[in-house]
């Protein structure tokens, strides 16, 4: 989970553009740079993601959590792997990379803040639809943001061999990621990078209990009572001052408005 090395960086800089910023939806895997680029890779999971959102769409109660628990196991892991390996690089390639990656860190807080306040509204509540509606919104505009803008701007700067280096790094980094929302983490370097082992534990470990309590009804108390006291641990962990360095003041929670 360590950000690129100056010789790295050094190489990015130097690399020839490999293709004018057409949308990533509207390229093949071959001008995309292969199976193992980074933009193919995250081709995949949009459309994964749009699968999951239907999935929730159309189903109610543990049927619909079930889908909310996997939804969340693609949609946060991806996030936090985008913001602790992609976007740095992106700023360091481009001029305009700070401003561009700082859009989606913004989408990134918003989804986090709203699935927060999911996770604490009852099964039926008028609010929770409403919720799901917000949050299928822009998790759908951060993939065509990613697909239109940042993605196509990245690949203009990079080869397709340097994509296929990026998207394995990215992969690796997806796979031992949280899976649940930290609206109090910090978006950026260093804090996110502090964060992801201890929260991605905690958040495994209750994505299992929250399974485990839905397919065996006599271990339901047993197992909710833990994934709680997890919960309560992982927002202890999300306070640590360390962990909210590199943040920003457009994705601090509770900035106003007009910060955002």
């Amino acid at each position: 989970m360590t950000p690129a090395s100056s010789d790295d960086l050094d190489g990015l800089r130097e690399a020839t553009p490999a293709a004018p910023t057409l949308s990533v939806a509207a390229q093949t895997v071959q001008q995309l740079g292969g199976e193992g680029s980074l933009l193919v890779r995250q081709r995949r999971d949009h459309a994964v993601l749009e699968g999951l959102l239907q999935a929730v769409d159309r189903t109610q109660g543990e049927q619909q959590d079930e889908a909310l628990t996997r939804l969340g196991r693609l949609v946060f892991p991806h996030a936090y792997a985008e913001e602790t390996v992609v976007w740095p690089v992106l700023r360091a390639v481009l001029p305009d990379g700070n401003a561009l990656t700082e859009r989606n860190e913004q989408e990134h807080q918003d989804i986090n803040e709203l699935w927060t306040q999911l996770e604490t509204t009852p099964t039926g509540a008028p609010a929770r639809a409403e919720l799901l509606e917000r949050i299928s919104t822009l998790l759908r505009q951060d993939a065509r943001d990613e697909e239109d803008v940042l993605l196509p701007r990245l690949q203009a700067a990079l080869t397709h061999e340097q994509l296929r280096r990026l998207g394995r790094a990215w992969g690796l980094v997806r796979r031992t990621a949280p899976t649940r929302p930290h609206a109090l983490v910090s978006r950026r370097p260093p804090g996110n990078l502090l964060s992801g082992l201890p929260l991605a534990a905690l958040d495994r470990s209750r994505d299992a209990l929250d399974r485990t309590s839905r397919a065996t009804p006599t271990l339901a108390v047993a197992c909710s009572g833990t994934s709680r006291a997890l919960a309560l641990l992982a927002g202890a962990i999300e306070h640590l001052p360390p962990l909210k360095q590199g943040e920003r003041p457009s994705t601090h929670l509770g900035r106003t408005d007009a910060a955002s």
